[in-house]
């Protein structure tokens, strides 16, 4: 069984397991193999959304059960968690949805978001909201950029071969100022 034909069968399924642990990376390569033509954009869109929509909702549930006992063990951070709940009181639309965009916040976000008390009629639909926005950009994004590196992925072979020498040559020149400046260093100091 070739790889094509595993992502074929397995795609899906694997765009909604692994957008549940780590989004991004897994939605833009999901956005380059709909580019390749071995899954269809608009299913990938709609796995990758479901699974950071089931990701966020958990991390919301356990911060509503949990979240008061976690995040008083970040005493050191107790101003901006009041700071975030206190945002997330007066702008929940903007933060929920926000929070899938902000660096660092992927687990931390649903987590505050539920130990807040943002009630779950409220969360839900602005989760969903939030994963489509998310899921469609992302995965466009992945779109447009297969279109740069799929030529290139199919003459990978001959690529490889520039990028081993390139790093050979980057990790010389890295190696000769090291040496360089260590020589200068031990000289004595007249």
């Amino acid at each position: 069984m070739d790889i094509n034909n595993l992502i074929s069968h397995y795609g899906y399924a694997a765009l909604v397991i692994g957008s549940m642990a780590e989004g991004e990376t897994i939605t833009l390569l999901g956005g380059v193999v709909a580019h390749q033509g071995l899954l269809k954009f608009p299913l990938v869109v709609i796995s990758v959304a479901l699974g950071g929509m089931i990701g966020d909702q958990l991390l919301y549930l356990l911060g509503r059960r949990f979240g008061g006992r976690l995040l008083k063990r970040f005493s050191r951070h107790q101003a901006r968690i009041r700071k975030a709940q206190r945002l997330i009181k007066s702008r929940p639309y903007l933060f929920v949805i926000g929070t899938r965009f902000m660096y660092g916040f992927r687990v931390i976000g649903p987590l505050l978001i539920g130990a807040s008390g943002l009630p779950p009629k409220i969360f839900l639909p602005l989760n969903i909201l939030g994963a489509l926005i998310w899921a469609l950009l992302f995965t466009t994004l992945g779109y447009l950029g297969g279109e740069a590196i799929g030529p290139w992925l199919h003459h990978l072979d001959k690529h490889l071969k520039h990028l081993i020498w390139l790093a050979l040559a980057v990790a010389l020149v890295i190696a000769v100022r090291w040496w360089m400046k260590h020589r200068e260093a031990k000289k004595p100091q007249e």
